[in-house]
C-alpha cells in the first residue's frame, strides 16, 4: 500500500512515525525546498507544493498512491489541492482512498450544546466556510468516482511540542475567561489512530467528529497544566477587556460547542489513549515534552 500525504504537517508526521510500517512506500508535500531537505528520508519522499512551486514528479508520485492524505488547510477561498489536482484524481481510478482533515469549527456557534455529525454544519468563520467547501467537494470525488473519502473533523490539536505546558513555560499562556465557554481538545496520537481506522473502515463517504471526551473551559487547561509544573498561573482575563490576544484566537471564543466522538469510538472502533485533556497533559509531562 501507498501513501502520499499532502502536508507532512504535525498531524501527518505523527501518523507516518506511528503507522509508517502499513505502507510500502511514504511520499508526501511540503512548502519549501528547506524544509523538503529537513524531512527527507529513506523512509518519506518529499516533494514542494506551494501557490509558486510544484515539483514537476509530484503528480506522478501522488496519482500511483493506493491513500491520499490531506492536511494542508485550504486558501482564502479554495482548496489547494482541488483546484491544482482535484480533476485528475477523480478522473483515474488512484487513489482510492482519501482522508481529509477538517475542523470542528464547521458546526459554527452552538451555544454550548452537544453536536454531532448528523447535524448540518452552520460555520461562522470564513476559514470554516472554506473547510466545509472543501469537505463537499472530497465527497462529490468520492461519490461520482466511487472512492473511498472519509472526513475526519478535528477539535483543537495538542501533543508533543505543542501543549499548554510549553507555553506556559515560554510565557505564552493565558487565561482567557468567557462565561459557560469550552472547547474540545485532541491528543495528535489518537488523531493518528484515526487516521489508521480511516483507512481501513470498509465503508464509503463517511464523517467522524475527532475529539475528546470533555470539552472544558480553556482557562482550567492552563490552571492544571500550572499545577503539574508547581508553578502559578497566569491571571484570568475577562474576554471583554484581553488586549494581549490575536484576532484569530478571539474569533475561536465567538463559538461554543461541545463535539461528540460517539460515532467515533462505536463506528471506527477508535480507543482513544488520551480521553481527557487531563489525562494527556499528565502524560505530557511525565514524558518530559513540557520541560
Amino acid at each position: 500500500m501507498k501513501l502520499f500525504a499532502f502536508g507532512l504537517g504535525y498531524c501527518a508526521q505523527d501518523f507516518i512515525a506511528r503507522f509508517g510500517d502499513l505502507f510500502d512506500s511514504i511520499a508526501g508535500t511540503v512548502r519549501s525546498a528547506d524544509k523538503a531537505a529537513e524531512l527527507a528520508s529513506d523512509h518519506v519522499e518529499t516533494f514542494v507544493f506551494g501557490p509558486d512551486r510544484e515539483d514537476p514528479k509530484l503528480a506522478e508520485k501522488m496519482l500511483a498512491a493506493d491513500v491520499l492524505l490531506i492536511s494542508i488547510p485550504p486558501g482564502v477561498s479554495v482548496d489547494p489541492v482541488l483546484a491544482r489536482f482535484g480533476h485528475r484524481i477523480a478522473s483515474l481510478r488512484a487513489p482510492q482512498t482519501i482522508i481529509y482533515l477538517s475542523t470542528i469549527g464547521v458546526y459554527g456557534d452552538r451555544q454550548g450544546e452537544w453536536v454531532d455529525e448528523t447535524q448540518i454544519p452552520t460555520p461562522l468563520s470564513p476559514r470554516s466556510v472554506t473547510r466545509l467547501q472543501a469537505e463537499k467537494s472530497w465527497a462529490a470525488i468520492g461519490k461520482s468516482k466511487d472512492k473511498k473519502v472519509h472526513i475526519l473533523r478535528l477539535a483543537g490539536i495538542y501533543g508533543p511540542g505543542r501543549n499548554a505546558l510549553i507555553n506556559l513555560k515560554e510565557g505564552k499562556a493565558h487565561r482567557i475567561v468567557k462565561a459557560d465557554q469550552v472547547f474540545n481538545r485532541v491528543h495528535v496520537e489518537d488523531i493518528s489512530r484515526a487516521i489508521a481506522a480511516a483507512i481501513a473502515y470498509d465503508g464509503r463517504g463517511a464523517v467522524w467528529n475527532v475529539a475528546d471526551d470533555a470539552p472544558a473551559p480553556p482557562q482550567d487547561v492552563v490552571a492544571y497544566a500550572a499545577m503539574l509544573m508547581g508553578v502559578e498561573p497566569p491571571p484570568e482575563q475577562p474576554i471583554e477587556t484581553a488586549e494581549d490576544i490575536s484576532p484569530m484566537t478571539r474569533s475561536f471564543y465567538a463559538e461554543n460547542k461541545r463535539a461528540s466522538n460517539r460515532k467515533l469510538k462505536e463506528e471506527l472502533g477508535v480507543d482513544l489513549a488520551y480521553p481527557t485533556y487531563r489525562v494527556g497533559l499528565e502524560a505530557l509531562w511525565e514524558a518530559g515534552k513540557g520541560r
